[in-house]
This record gives structure tokens, C-alpha cells and sequence, in this order.
């Protein structure tokens, strides 16, 4: 199982807010949730891992949602 963090899934940082949304709908799915140790001029501490097939599904039903509330 491929496990990616939020940063490199969406290719840019996530932000708290999405950070914690993500996590909650996780932790609320019994999704296995990974930590590594990150160090660089930006950002140094832990961060969260997901298995990318779940990211999939989640962003993909966030996206859908948002469009139909838009029609």
C-alpha cells in the first residue's frame, strides 16, 4: 500500500484546515494513518501519511460534492 502526504499528493501544501479535515474523515473512516520526521527551510516536524488509493476516493467525492452544490 502506497503511503504519500498531503503536500506531495496535491503538490503544494495543504494548509491546517485541510490538514485537519483530512485527518478527522480518516480517523472517522479507520483509515491507517503513517507519521514521518520532515526537515527543510520550510516546514521541520511531523507530518501525516494516507494510503494514496483512499486520497483518491476522498478528494474525489470532496470535488463531486462541491460541484453539486454549484448547479
Amino acid at each position: 500500500m502506497e503511503m504519500i502526504s498531503l503536500f506531495d499528493y496535491l503538490k503544494k501544501p495543504a494548509g491546517p484546515e485541510l490538514g485537519k479535515q483530512v485527518a478527522l474523515a480518516a480517523m472517522n473512516e479507520k483509515i491507517l494513518i503513517g507519521s514521518k520526521q520532515v526537515s527543510n527551510p520550510k516546514y521541520k516536524g511531523n507530518i501525516l501519511m494516507y494510503p494514496k488509493s483512499w486520497l483518491d476516493i476522498y478528494f474525489n467525492q470532496t470535488t463531486d460534492e462541491h460541484q453539486e452544490l454549484h448547479f
